[in-house]
């Protein structure tokens, strides 16, 4: 459940990332480009996208580290 989590996380960022970068002004389905002003999207974004990377990884050094014991 966690690794969905962080799967969301990491699409909704990284959408939202290159959505902005890319010039589009169209805020699509990616939430923090509905929710926030225009000066947070990209920050909020990476930021979205760093945490939700954060998670997948903590959540498979966690399974390895159960799998070892």
């Amino acid at each position: 459940m966690i690794e969905l989590l962080g799967l969301l996380l990491v699409i909704q960022g990284a959408g939202g990332l290159i959505n902005r970068l890319a010039g589009c002004t169209n805020p699509s389905w990616f939430v923090q480009l509905h929710l926030l002003p225009p000066q947070l999207h990209i920050a909020a974004s990476a930021v979205l996208l760093a945490v939700g990377a954060g998670v997948l990884f903590a959540g498979q050094a966690r399974k390895r580290r159960r799998d070892h014991l």
